[in-house]
């Protein structure tokens, strides 16, 4: 049973989602602040971590600082609205994901299960045949959903669960057009609503990331006022 750590000021959304988790299967821990939740991670460290990023006394941000110290636990940033320079920062410093608030539960957990995969299979677990079957060779692309990996001629590239699951997306068939609504289908739950520039502020993420290791990637392609698309290389 996989322990979880919310650390959300918002008693209503620590209670709502704290019930959700229990009832799949989760141990959850809550805390209101990120000093509280800091000082019982100094004694015990939760399998992985939801963190608001404002909060009193300590918040996310500085929170999630004293957490990559010591620990590559995975967390997720609960984001307000208009909180993209946060997610920016979070990201750098070393956040997995993030949701935006308002959000589906369902959502929620199904990063979070996402990014214990992720981990239980860097951790050493072995992984069936049956999932071994299911990387994909894009070109110079390599994509293990298993290991949550993504590597571009040879190099790593540390994607967060949105934009792997964006990627995978366009390239599972190369040539082929996908919309803004498709791939909002991919990313987010069908309960939670998000405009055509979320989507375009995380394609513009993912590419930055591509070109972080080939300053040349040009595999996705913008067709202005219809979608993107993925161009084998």
């Amino acid at each position: 049973m996989s322990r979880i750590a919310l650390v959300d000021d918002d008693r209503n959304i620590l209670t709502s989602v704290a019930m959700t988790l229990e009832a799949e299967g989760f141990e959850v821990e809550t805390y209101n602040d990120g000093q509280q939740a800091l000082d019982a991670f100094n004694r015990k460290l939760p399998d992985m971590a939801v963190f608001d990023i404002k909060m009193p006394r300590m918040d996310g941000m500085d929170l999630l600082q004293r957490v990559r110290q010591k620990s590559t636990m995975p967390v997720i940033f609960l984001t307000s609205k208009d909180d993209e320079i946060d997610e920016v920062l979070g990201l750098r410093m070393g956040a997995d994901d993030y949701v935006k608030k308002p959000f589906s539960q369902r959502l929620l957990v199904e990063r979070i299960r996402a990014l214990l995969r992720r981990q239980e299979v860097l951790s050493g677990e072995e992984v069936t045949e049956s999932e071994a079957s299911q990387v994909m060779q894009r070109g110079e692309l390599k994509m293990d959903p298993a290991r949550h990996a993504v590597a571009w001629k040879g190099m790593d590239v540390s994607l967060t669960v949105t934009e792997f699951l964006l990627l995978q997306a366009l390239a599972q068939r190369p040539g082929f057009v996908k919309s803004r609504d498709q791939l909002m289908d991919v990313a987010y739950d069908d309960q939670v609503y998000v405009d055509d520039r979320t989507i375009d502020s995380h394609i513009k993420r993912l590419r930055k990331k591509m070109r972080s290791v080939d300053n040349e990637f040009s595999a996705i392609e913008t067709l202005y006022g219809i979608g993107y698309r993925y161009n084998e290389e």
